[in-house]
């Protein structure tokens, strides 16, 4: 037979003041690495921007037409194509617009409407090369 071996993983709970602990610096047995300084790579200058419908609607339609092959995907730098993706978030643009149908304000609604045109005429043109 076979014998299983189960991991235990024990846990320290017990809080300490934040004092205490720098006082007492590293316990011999713990082999902590040493914790890399905060890079500032977020330069926030001003307030963050209005979270509202336009806005979120624009970023999901950004991020469609990063799939599409519209955009340089900001996490590898360069143009890629995902068309599973874009119709995944062509379709939760669809999903909203019928969710919201008769709560949204007639500027809100028109912008959904033209970026479902938009974005659905291009994932055909995609498709279709």
């Amino acid at each position: 037979m076979a014998e299983q071996k189960e991991e235990i993983q024990i846990k320290d709970r017990r809080r300490f003041a934040q004092e205490e602990v720098e006082s007492q610096g590293p316990s011999p047995r713990s082999q902590e690495a040493p914790k890399p300084e905060k890079a500032d790579t977020q330069k926030t200058e001003g307030p963050p921007p209005e979270v509202n419908f336009a806005g979120f609607i624009m970023s999901l339609s950004a991020q469609a037409l990063i799939c599409l092959g519209e955009g340089l995907n900001p996490q590898g730098g360069k143009v890629d194509q995902d068309l599973p993706a874009a119709r995944q978030m062509i379709d939760i643009l669809g999903m909203l617009k019928e969710k919201t149908k008769g709560n949204l304000e007639n500027d809100e609604a028109q912008l959904l409407d033209q970026i479902l045109f938009e974005l659905r005429m291009k994932y055909v043109a995609r498709t279709k090369r």
